[in-house]
């Protein structure tokens, strides 16, 4: 492989930006969450990176594609939106502080397994 792999790239930034939310979720939110936000963010991480390929098969998906494909070049624009949205969560705890973020840490724990996935099956691809 002589170039980086764009969907393991998104979901390195997915990763750390989902690692900012749960930091700043964990410094501004209510206090004596963290072990709730770190333990829901590995959790559903693996539950949807292990399931959504197993879930698309048993739907009648045969052919399963990466987010980011170099025969639609738009693919990394959009795809480029799951580590801008998680930023912009992690920035509401610091702008709302004392309040429980755990939806939100579940929600970015979902697009971070999402872009996982992603990277398996391009690295599957070959």
């Amino acid at each position: 492989m002589n170039r980086l792999e764009p969907n393991i790239l998104l979901a390195v930034s997915t990763g750390v930006a989902l690692i900012l939310l749960v930091l700043t979720a964990s410094a501004f939110g209510e206090s004596g969450n963290t072990i709730k936000y770190v333990v829901s963010a590995v959790v559903c991480s693996a539950i949807v990176a292990g399931l959504n390929s197993w879930m698309a098969r048993r739907m009648g998906q045969t052919e399963l594609h990466p987010m980011i494909r170099t025969e639609a070049p738009t693919s990394a624009v959009l795809a480029g939106l799951f580590p801008l949205a998680v930023i912009f969560a992690a920035a509401a705890p610091v702008f709302f502080p004392g309040h429980d973020y755990g939806l939100l840490v579940i929600i970015a724990a979902v697009w971070f397994g999402v872009s996982v996935d992603s990277a398996l099956r391009a690295r599957r691809r070959g």
